[in-house]
């Protein structure tokens, strides 16, 4: 039998024993793990929990100083810098500002010059930002990611947390290794990009939904700001609102069920419904109003029509602003993307390319867990109370993304590795030793991974797909090359000429590079160092194919640039 948690204790808090007289006879409840009953052990599982959290700093950290921009960070970071001096959504409208917004947070502490006048795109707009008024661009790029970093540690508590619900203090932590350790959270979390902020909203959303199954009142406002939050950063976020909702009122009947919430029949869930959707829509508003009070926004003049299903978008109760930018988001969708899966280059989406991905830069170790977690979650009735909140998400906003047209990276599932984190935690949930051990096993497995790819995260492919080095040969764009190791470069080859293709938004002369282009003159010319990026030779013409396969190779630089020898 199992024995009553202590009072003020999470498993108290969240969960009711099997034994509690309100729950209907036969119904299944999660019930988690002891916390660690002396004052030794507390202390031992914070002191865990520190140190993952301070090897996930250190590694962001050091990841984000050696890093140079990526393609998307100048549009963003200059996007920041428009609103925090001119109060103006002109720049970047296909996204909401609340990333945006998160980014100037770190870019206050700057002294940013930018000329009132500049009247350039948003891609000349992060140029000048970053390179052409005088600013020091290492610096800026560091203090625009630090609140990325920030809240992706603030994530790593919402991921510890949630398992800790249902697993106890063991799930917790072996979900926050997981999840510490995973490289592309790593390499995404030290970006100023919306990936993560947008993935960690949601994940948050449901966590704090799970947590409403007791106290609706307290947790389900709380759903709703996280909500909000998610759709004020990334369109994306909008395939997560029936899913939201769903949980929402499956939270508030169970709530009834056990007397924790007092409601009519139907007019619980329509309340939680009703509040929930309300709070969000308030978020959304309140994140545009927070840059422009006004809101002096003048629709495009070639803002992409709607059609079908599509037409639902102009009435929802966001701001223009906000609907303008979903047509913008379908435009995108609308072109023609290239891909690049396992060395072959396409030309339009595969809906499989997602899942072939997250299979090459998942860790093996978090694959292997994540997966026995789930079917735990799915199989063990004590637990799978628990599987709507973290298995219905994941499949459903993985669904929604793999019929986009853009395979460009597995930063569009970031969410994937959160919630597979969290599903992990099933296996601590069965409570026998043969469980623990290998769970043990395969946290230290993803461990030697992570570290073995350190400091090269963005890149990184697990052992079965050859491991970092081999990752250009099976994926590319921001899956390995999107820009970052421009200063590495610098550093590689100082006060050297160098012919260089180079895919990304970094000026080479800022960084101490001599570089030319090599497609701009006979081959004949192109003599000494060759350096192109890996996305690149990918879609590489057939001039700059005759270059390479006239070349030597002698070096890579960040796993995500070749260097060449030209004779």
């Amino acid at each position: 039998m199992t024995a009553e948690p202590r009072a003020g204790s999470p498993a108290r808090e969240d969960f009711r024993a099997s034994s509690s007289p309100r729950r209907p006879p036969g119904a299944a409840e999660v019930t988690p793990e002891h916390p660690p009953r002396g004052r030794f052990a507390r202390w031992a599982f914070a002191l865990v929990v520190v140190a993952l959290l301070a090897e996930l700093a250190v590694a962001m950290l050091t990841t984000a100083v050696e890093q140079s921009p990526t393609i998307d960070e100048p549009v963003y970071v200059g996007t920041a810098v428009v609103y925090l001096q001119q109060h103006s959504l002109r720049y970047n409208p296909e996204h909401p500002p609340l990333g945006k917004l998160i980014i100037a947070t770190g870019l206050v502490f700057a002294d940013v010059h930018l000329d009132p006048a500049f009247a350039g795109d948003q891609s000349r707009l992060g140029r000048r930002v970053l390179y052409e008024s005088g600013n020091d661009p290492g610096r800026l790029m560091l203090l625009a990611r630090l609140p990325v970093m920030v809240l992706t540690l603030l994530f790593g508590l919402v991921v510890f947390r949630f398992a800790r619900d249902l697993a106890g203090p063991a799930g917790g932590v072996t979900a926050l290794a997981l999840y510490a350790l995973s490289p592309d959270v790593i390499a995404n979390g030290s970006l100023a990009t919306l990936d993560v902020p947008v993935a960690g909203f949601v994940v948050t959303s449901v966590w704090l939904l799970w947590r409403a199954r007791r106290r609706p009142v307290f947790y389900l406002p709380l759903a709703g700001l996280a909500l909000g939050a998610a759709l004020a950063t990334k369109m994306s976020a909008l395939a997560a609102v029936p899913v939201v909702l769903l949980l929402a009122v499956l939270s508030v009947r169970r709530a009834r069920r056990t007397g924790d919430f007092d409601a009519g029949r139907f007019a619980g869930p329509l309340v939680a419904v009703a509040g929930v959707t309300l709070i969000a829509t308030a978020v959304v508003w309140f994140s545009y109003l927070a840059v422009d009070p006004r809101l002096q926004w003048e629709t495009p003049p070639d803002l992409p029509a709607v059609h079908g299903l599509r037409v639902l978008v102009d009435r929802l109760p966001l701001p223009r602003e906000y609907r303008d930018g979903v047509h913008l988001q379908f435009g995108f969708e609308d072109q023609v993307w290239g891909g690049f899966l396992f060395g072959t280059r396409y030309f339009g989406p595969l809906w499989y390319y997602l899942p072939a991905a997250l299979l090459v830069k998942t860790p093996l170790g978090l694959l292997a867990l994540g997966s026995a977690g789930s079917a735990v979650l799915v199989a063990v009735p004590r637990v799978r109370p628990a599987a709507p909140y973290v298995l219905v998400p994941a499949a459903v906003l993985l669904a929604a993304a793999m019929t986009g047209s853009r395979d460009l990276g597995v930063r569009y599932a970031i969410f994937v590795p959160m919630f597979l984190a969290v599903a992990a935690a099933g296996v601590i949930a069965l409570r026998r030793r043969w469980a623990y051990v290998a769970a043990a096993v395969l946290v230290v497995f993803a461990t030697v991974s992570s570290v073995r790819t350190f400091p090269y995260y963005l890149p990184y492919a697990n052992e079965a797909f050859g491991g970092p080095a081999e990752s250009h040969l099976r994926l590319h764009d921001s899956n390995v090359d999107w820009g970052q190791d421009l200063g590495r470069l610098g550093k590689r080859y100082p006060h050297e000429r160098i012919w260089l293709v180079y895919k990304g938004s970094g000026v080479p002369a800022a960084y101490g590079i001599d570089a030319a282009d090599p497609l701009s003159v006979p081959p004949d010319q192109v003599r000494g160092l060759l350096a192109v990026s890996d996305s690149a030779i990918v879609k590489a013409d057939d001039r700059l194919r005759a270059l390479i396969d006239t070349s030597v190779p002698i070096d890579d630089v960040g796993h995500s640039i070749t260097i060449y020898r030209r004779p």
